[in-house]
């Protein structure tokens, strides 16, 4: 059957023959940066025995049923989901709601649960809060954004470095945008945000932008907390926290329990099949995986059809 395998830690997947798995037939598999970090040893969790399939999310079909799936290390620890079928537990694998396509219901688990899962599990967000969104201009802050809004947030700030894509943030529901470089970043964020600053804030970022976030946000705001993209580390102020009652929340798909993972995950392809929240993605055949691979490493959503 076909395949998709990475010789080396730095390599780019490539198409391959390999012998037939059996088990569910995957049609749709989704690249995440996780993929690229596993590719290149940078994964904290290590990576899968050389050659491997990557792969860490994908849509298949089980019985005639479509289904998302997601875990038991699969693209982390051993061989994942590029490839044309693949054993699976099915009691692991989650019903993918009939209104939406194959491609988005991929990008609907891992970016997906993150940015969803952020506002509405973890910062229930409500009407009248005033939501931030560090790092706006990826998948993660995109959904986490239109999220945001779609629960009512009086005002929603998407903060990035990206000029064209905070464009497209304001196009995609935001109110107002902060550029994540220049002087008084604490200032900048407290006056897009209106009122003593944020309530909320969503951060798959860490270092300096959390750090100003904290300084910025309103006595008792939230901050969840997802991601280190800009920094693994981030020096917050005891005064801050204690002085203005701040809470941190951790959230991660990995840990989030799986009654969770299947209410976040049903929650948002429902909104994203009803154009509710968009979701931009590219869609590769398998024979061009190397260019999927060099779309997402490029910050664009990509997605490989088997």
């Amino acid at each position: 059957m076909r395949a998709a395998r990475i010789a080396e830690l730095g390599g780019t997947p490539e198409p391959v023959e390999v012998e037939d798995a059996g088990g569910i037939e995957i049609v749709a598999v989704a690249l995440n940066p996780l993929d690229l970090a596993v590719a290149a040893g940078r994964f904290y969790g290590g990576h899968p025995p050389l050659p491997y399939v990557p792969g860490c999310e994908a849509v298949g079909r089980l019985d005639g049923q479509r289904v998302y799936l997601f875990g038991e290390r699969f693209g982390t620890g051993r061989d994942g989901f590029l490839a044309e079928r693949v054993e699976f537990p099915a009691t692991q694998a989650l019903p993918v709601p009939d209104a939406i396509d194959d491609e988005h219901a991929a990008v609907c688990g891992i970016a997906g649960i993150a940015g969803w899962g952020a506002v509405a599990l973890r910062a229930h967000v409500q009407p009248g809060d005033r939501v931030l969104v560090l790092g706006a201009t990826g998948l993660v802050g995109s959904i986490a954004l239109q999220g945001a809004r779609l629960l009512g947030a009086e005002r929603v700030v998407a903060a990035g470095r990206d000029p064209e894509a905070l464009e497209r943030a304001l196009e995609l529901g935001a109110d107002a945008t902060v550029r994540l470089d220049g002087n008084d970043l604490v200032g900048r964020i407290r006056d897009a945000c209106g009122g003593d600053g944020p309530t909320h804030v969503v951060d798959p970022l860490w270092g300096e932008p959390a750090q100003s976030a904290v300084e910025a946000a309103a006595p008792t705001a939230r901050i969840v907390q997802l991601g280190q993209s800009a920094a693994p580390e981030a020096t917050l102020t005891s005064a801050a926290i204690r002085g203005k009652r701040l809470s941190i929340l951790g959230h991660s798909v990995f840990t989030l329990p799986a009654e969770g993972r299947r209410a976040a995950y049903t929650e948002l392809a429902e909104h994203v099949a009803a154009g509710r929240i968009r979701i931009d993605v590219e869609t590769f055949a398998l024979e061009d995986v190397a260019a999927a691979w060099d779309a997402q490493a490029a910050g664009r959503k990509a997605v490989v059809r088997l």
